[in-house]
């Protein structure tokens, strides 16, 4: 037998490398259960992943007693791809999903970032569960997978020593092979199986609401009941047998029915359905939510923990490195997330409980136990100490009663150096600055006397007040610009008007506009054509003339210039979601420049600059109607474009000067922390 090969390719598409100990033959998908099990009593577990069949899909078949087999199950909806403009980010398709199903990690620790055959799981940082139930030497265990996908094998062939059985049953006939071959694995006593069904994935590209596509989901089901029977008739057998059975997904589809990878819910919407009551999983029976209210359901990085536990082999708070929970528990611990402090020398965790919540929390940095809280906490501020400036990781693990969430975090750490001063606003910003909006009040007014902000339409003012990002003494407060709140014709955002703009003025040779800025918890408006941060063109098209900052998928800023035939852009500028960054774009108009400046606290400070030609400096006008905050230069940039979704951006100490400010300058804006109202 082959069985014994750390996934390796077994007889191609027939799935002829593995033959069971037993008498059945294979292929038939009838062969009669043996009536005395073989294996060991105690705890199994059988994992099925399906691509292609959406949550809807699902909900839908068994809404209309389509798939009878499934129906004793508890299907809810849940999550996969990570956070959004978050390290754990990771694409909505087949390899990273797969990766998230056996590790119980996003990309940044497994590693598997594209559906490419050069693509490996990280199995230091990221060991499969497979490698996991392993360590519990005395229960010996019996492990196996069974997948349709040439990709998935590849995934796991630098883990070696951790399959029993590794089955391939890619090519024609494959989803029977998957059903024939676990089976078998199930009679002869396999402790952990996973297994893989391809057929709906294909069948999807005919449409959702296609024959293929339902006729897939129905062939499919069916074979899943013939393994739920086969584990029927085991403890039927032998009741000491105890069984946790869980489909899922690797990722959502459009609504064609295509896994396009992006952050939007359907991409990211995916299920787990149990054959257990798991107290911890949310929305049972339920559709999924259309918002970002799905993030607070159970993800994919819940599968491996929950497996885990059900088969005692569930890692101790100090080497838990996954990032979801056991869902057996009677506490949820969701939205574990970390940002860098205002300080930019500590970190700042947050999370969310729910159920039980009776014992202290515990918070671990790198395995060792860093602080105690009282129970219900749902915050703990860690400070950092390094010797020098620089960009450092770690990763955290918060135990709440009997549940662990690991998360990894990174800061952009900067180190104070007593007894020298901290670093202070340079007092050459004073020089050239022409608009300055401190924001700290609505209407807002700029303290320059020489440009107005105010909605562009009375009737969808979406501006509002929130706190901003400068510690004590100087916090105050930052204007929220909310694109939702619009007019009948679609219009909404801010709009600055300049009484003499620097963009067109002859006189005016440079020029910088500079701001802080944050994004939503999940940079919702980056995905799709992306949003507009401010604009002062048509930006449909960044060929159209003037200027524009955009802000698209995996939270990157974007800086663009066009002529209305020719454009010149400035990409891959990363921000951290939720977190106050500093933006800034210098145009020389004599040296033919333009440089981006993004700075963010955990990413650190990012510049890169851009020949520009001088026609597209003649049309850096735009179409002459002003500066849009969260909108364009027309007011209707999201009325133009649907799918880009309509959301809130904060904006705070929004400045232009007449002049190309220097590196120095704009560093010490950020590494201050300081307004520039504190300048004399």
């Amino acid at each position: 037998m082959c069985a014994l090969l750390l996934l390796t390719a077994c007889g191609g598409g027939s799935g002829n490398g593995f033959s069971p100990i037993g008498t059945q033959s294979p292929g038939s998908g009838s062969n009669p259960a043996p009536t005395v099990n073989q294996g060991k009593s105690g705890p199994k577990a059988l994992v099925v992943e399906i691509d292609g069949l959406t949550h809807a899909a699902l909900r839908d078949a068994m809404a209309q007693n389509k798939v009878p087999a499934l129906q004793s199950l508890r299907v809810a909806p849940a999550w996969t791809g990570g956070a959004n403009g978050t390290l754990s980010e990771q694409r909505t398709t087949d390899g990273p999903g797969w990766a998230t199903l056996l590790t119980g990690t996003w990309a940044q620790r497994h590693g598997v970032r594209w559906d490419t055959n050069d693509q490996r799981i990280d199995v230091k940082l990221a060991p499969s569960v497979f490698a996991l139930v392993r360590q519990n030497k005395t229960a010996a265990y019996k492990t196996a997978s069974v997948t349709t996908s040439t990709l998935y094998p590849l995934l796991l062939s630098n883990e070696t020593g951790t399959l029993d059985s590794a089955i391939d049953c890619a090519g024609a006939g494959a989803d029977t092979c998957v059903t024939d071959r676990t089976a078998q694995l199930i009679d002869t006593g396999y402790d952990l199986l996973v297994a893989q069904y391809g057929a709906p994935g294909a069948a999807a590209s005919s449409g959702l609401k296609s024959d293929a596509y339902q006729r897939a989901i129905a062939d499919t089901a069916a074979g899943v009941g013939q393994l739920l029977a086969r584990i029927a008739q085991r403890t039927t057998n032998d009741p000491k047998e105890d069984w946790l059975v869980i489909l899922t997904t690797s990722h959502g589809l459009d609504t064609f029915g295509g896994a396009t990878g992006l952050q939007d819910n359907d991409n990211k919407t995916i299920f787990i359905a149990s054959n257990k009551t798991l107290a911890a999983q949310a929305g049972v029976g339920t559709a999924a939510p259309a918002d970002a209210s799905l993030l607070a359901l159970s993800a994919a990085t819940d599968i491996a923990p929950t497996v885990l536990r059900h088969l005692g082999a569930l890692p101790a708070a100090a080497d838990y490195r996954f990032n979801g929970q056991a869902l057996q528990a009677a506490t949820s611990l969701r939205g574990l997330s970390a940002k860098t402090g205002a300080d930019k020398r500590s970190i700042e965790l947050s999370w969310t409980l729910a159920g039980t919540t009776t014992a202290p929390v515990q918070v671990l940095r790198d395995g060792k136990l860093v602080a105690t809280l009282p129970a219900g906490s749902t915050a703990y501020v860690d400070p950092v100490v390094a010797e020098s400036d620089g960009l450092y990781t770690f990763q955290y693990a918060v135990v709440a009663n009997e549940v662990t969430v690991a998360l990894t975090a990174q800061i952009a750490y900067v180190k104070p150096v007593p007894p020298e001063p901290p670093v202070t606003l340079a007092p050459t910003l004073v020089n050239g600055l022409v608009n300055y909006y401190p924001l700290n009040a609505l209407p807002a007014v700029d303290a320059k006397s020489a440009s107005t902000l105010a909605p562009w339409a009375a009737d969808a003012n979406g501006g509002t007040l929130v706190d901003d990002g400068f510690p004590a003494p100087n916090k105050a407060k930052a204007l929220r610009v909310d694109s939702t709140v619009k007019n009948a014709s679609g219009t909404a955002g801010y709009r600055l008007v300049q009484n003499s703009d620097v963009t067109t003025n002859p006189a005016v040779t440079a020029f910088t506009i500079g701001f802080w800025m944050r994004t939503d918890n999940t940079c919702s408006q980056g995905v799709s054509n992306g949003g507009t941060v401010i604009g002062n063109k048509n930006y449909t098209t960044g060929g159209n003339a003037g200027l524009a900052i955009g802000l698209f998928g995996s939270c990157e800023i974007r800086f663009n210039v066009g002529t209305g035939s020719a454009r010149a852009d400035s990409n891959g500028y990363s921000l951290s979601a939720g977190q106050w960054a500093y933006v800034a774009v210098v145009i020389d108009k004599a040296a033919l420049t333009m440089k981006g400046y993004v700075m963010d606290p955990v990413r650190g400070i990012q510049t890169n600059s851009t020949a520009i030609t001088s026609a597209l400096v003649d049309k850096l006008g735009g179409l002459g109607n002003g500066l849009g905050l969260n909108e364009d230069g027309t007011g209707l940039y999201y009325q133009r474009e649907t799918s880009s979704p309509r959301g809130a951006m904060d904006f705070d100490d929004f400045a232009i000067w007449n002049r190309s400010l220097t590196n120095d300058e704009l560093t010490s804006i950020f590494k201050s922390g300081t307004p520039l109202s504190t300048l004399p």
